[in-house]
């Protein structure tokens, strides 16, 4: 059963969660800590930690994301044998979890999901630029997460995917850091088992409905941003098409490499299939007048699109990536929006909800095909 507590606060919010990060390892709760951990040279990367005493360099409240988590979690826990590991995840990552655990490329056995609520986060350009710039504003970061009124460090710019991301509250773990509506300074909220909670010494609190409020806040301050975004891609899909939305690709396969969804171990697009003839690109060339180059990149978005709208979570990591700034994760968010409406589905909500594509329905679909 599941309770909720605090971790106390004795000097910074960040030094309470390395201390519940520690106390997992040294009570043999788990084996390994999966975390965000800052490099000597300020960078921060997942890493999978073992020694409690080098978690002082875990930074779980970092304000930034180079790639979502839930593609290195798999790899460390798919198959046995394996480590006990506790993952710590922003709520896409846990979201992209999920839904791999369903695509069978990760497992929950032996993993401890710690998520944690996500004030925003920049690319890691951006945060670069803002540790040379004077830093990260902790305090300023931790209060937003109090009022609901989250905004970018001045002078800089969260992620696309953050600034209409209208689920960005921690939810389906076994683990949950609650920092929307709490005060930081006195002590964290976290929800977890009554058995975890007696291992780490830590007591029932009563909830006070703070928390809710400012959920509510930030999911309609995001989902408002979102619908905005929404309309503005579907008038410019109307428009240009996808072909020209997407008329600056290089066919680079970033948006490909960095999603956590695309699995495939050999891809379509990186075999021999597309390694065309040289006389080939002449043909298309003489029979049109030109031909583009590279070619088929219509065609690899589309395909994308095909494998894995349904379970899009919408950390926007494959707009990050492009290096011709197409609104990637847009186009595939307003349309994943329309097909998972289709199914009524929603990634990422349960483990044991089925994927809609694998999954037979009688009268699924019964009006294709009806006599007018």
């Amino acid at each position: 059963m599941l309770m909720r507590a605090i971790i106390p606060v004795e000097e910074d919010a960040l030094g309470a969660l390395r201390g519940f990060l520690r106390q997992l390892l040294e009570k043999d709760v788990v084996d390994g800590v999966l975390v965000p951990m800052e490099a000597p040279s300020g960078a921060i990367n997942p890493a999978l930690v073992a020694d409690a005493t080098l978690l002082d360099a875990a930074d779980p409240l970092a304000p930034v994301m180079g790639l979502n988590s839930a593609r290195v979690v798999g790899p460390v826990s798919v198959r046995e044998p394996r480590g006990r590991i506790a993952a710590v995840l922003r709520p896409c990552e846990m979201r992209a979890l999920v839904e791999l655990v369903k695509l069978q490329q990760a497992s929950l056995d032996d993993l401890v999901t710690i998520a944690v609520d996500c004030t925003g986060t920049y690319t890691v350009p951006e945060y670069e630029t803002m540790r040379a710039d004077g830093g990260i504003d902790r305090a300023a970061l931790l209060a937003a997460a109090q009022s609901g009124d989250l905004a970018p460090q001045e002078g800089h710019v969260f992620r696309d995917g953050c600034q209409m991301c209208e689920k960005p509250y921690a939810e389906g773990a076994d683990v949950i850091i609650e920092l929307f509506g709490a005060d930081l300074s006195v002590g964290i909220p976290v929800t977890l088992s009554e058995e975890l909670a007696a291992t780490l010494g830590l007591s029932a609190a009563e909830e006070d409905g703070r928390r809710a409020e400012v959920v509510d806040k930030v999911v309609a301050a995001r989902t408002k941003v979102r619908d905005e975004r929404f309309a503005e891609i579907r008038e410019r899909l109307d428009r240009e098409n996808v072909e020209g939305v997407f008329a600056a690709c290089i066919r680079c396969h970033n948006c490909m490499t960095v999603c956590p969804i695309c699995y495939c171990k050999t891809c379509l697009f990186k075999s021999p299939i597309f390694d065309h003839e040289p006389v080939q690109y002449m043909n298309w060339a003489q029979r049109k007048g030109a031909c583009r180059l590279p070619t088929d990149t219509v065609l690899f978005h589309l395909t994308r699109l095909n494998h894995m709208v349904l379970s899009c979570i919408g950390c926007g990591a494959c707009t990050d990536a492009c290096p011709a700034d197409l609104p990637v994760g847009r186009v595939f968010r307003a349309v994943g929006q329309e097909v998972q409406a289709v199914f009524e589905y929603v990634p990422g909500r349960d483990v044991e909800e089925p994927l809609p594509l694998i999954t037979f329905r009688e009268d699924e679909w019964s009006e294709v095909g009806e006599e007018r």
